[in-house]
């Protein structure tokens, strides 16, 4: 159900799109060029981080990266105002599709569709790409800090018949979407606290990790699959659909947990090892440290 824009979201959205598309993106590229120079703080974690996953890399080709970061995410950025506007007769000049067999494979299953979704590419895409190409999404979700961004970003999503889940306490309503054939897209890519998450590899570090998806995967059966929009070099995007894999069920629940989290995990390191300069590089993805775990038994 679509969420009610307020009056602010209206008219934020439409002097943004009366803006035209290559004067947008030359502002917010110019403004995020000047992030990166005075933002220090988020320009050295982003360093930091490229620099600890590429050790292979010197340090011209991190300093170029990072510089990429910054300028995709202003185009995505840019890009936001145009999603209200795309439509099925007008998707094609934006996206092209890699791997849509996959996904008709899987939801073909009738289990229902788990989906990797990552702060990759323009993810913003995902909202409006899948409820046209196949079926409306429902979206775990937290809301954003800022009322006035939160109900921007919540009205785009949902436009295209896409639903929000709140985050907490949303498995019982999973559990009843997936029975019903229906995909759910679940952010893969944060950092969580050490009580919430399993520790896992992610390029060579050791990652707190969500187990939400391995949880609803190992419960429903349901297949679980990655959707990722790469901008190529053309400007369009590729959205790659990958091959849906079953999560592991063994008599050890909690080995089964980091596992599947690994597996998962390992699929978006892969992806963005394709595009490094395509991914949120200044999060803080590593941020929970693997002393913060405490052990089971532990008081305190």
């Amino acid at each position: 159900m679509p969420v009610e824009p307020t009056a602010t979201t209206k008219t934020i959205l439409r002097i943004g799109h009366c803006i035209p598309r290559a004067i947008r993106k030359g502002i917010f590229v110019s403004l995020f060029r000047l992030f990166y120079h005075a933002g220090a703080k988020n320009r050295l974690l982003a360093l930091y981080n490229l620099q600890r996953s590429f050790p292979e890399k010197d340090s011209r080709e991190i300093i170029k990266i990072a510089k990429g970061v910054y300028r995709h995410f202003a185009i995505v950025a840019a890009e936001f105002f145009d999603m209200p506007f795309l439509t099925k007769d007008n998707i094609h000049e934006w996206v092209e599709i890699e791997g849509y067999e996959n996904y008709v494979e899987a939801i073909a299953k009738g289990r229902g569709l788990l989906s990797i979704v990552a702060h990759f590419g323009n993810w913003e895409l995902l909202p409006i790409a899948v409820p046209i190409y196949a079926n409306p999404l429902h979206i775990v979700y937290r809301p954003l800090d800022n009322p006035m961004l939160d109900n921007l970003v919540e009205y785009v999503r949902t436009l295209y018949g896409n639903d929000l889940i709140p985050k907490g306490g949303s498995g019982k309503r999973i559990m009843e979407l997936l029975k019903e054939n229906q995909i759910i897209g679940i952010l893969s890519d944060q950092n969580v606290a050490a009580y919430e998450g399993v520790f896992v590899d992610f390029f060579g570090r050791p990652a707190c990790s969500g187990v939400g998806l391995a949880v609803m995967a190992m419960r429903s059966k349901a297949p679980v699959i990655a959707i990722f929009p790469a901008r190529q070099k053309s400007g369009k995007y590729k959205v790659i659909v990958k091959p849906a894999i079953e999560a592991v069920c063994t008599d050890d629940y909690e080995a089964d947990l980091q596992v599947n989290t690994q597996r998962f995990t390992k699929i978006v390191e892969d992806i963005v090892r394709d595009y490094p300069d395509q991914w949120f590089w200044f999060h803080q993805r590593w941020k929970t440290k693997p002393h913060q775990k405490k052990k089971k038994g532990s008081v305190g």
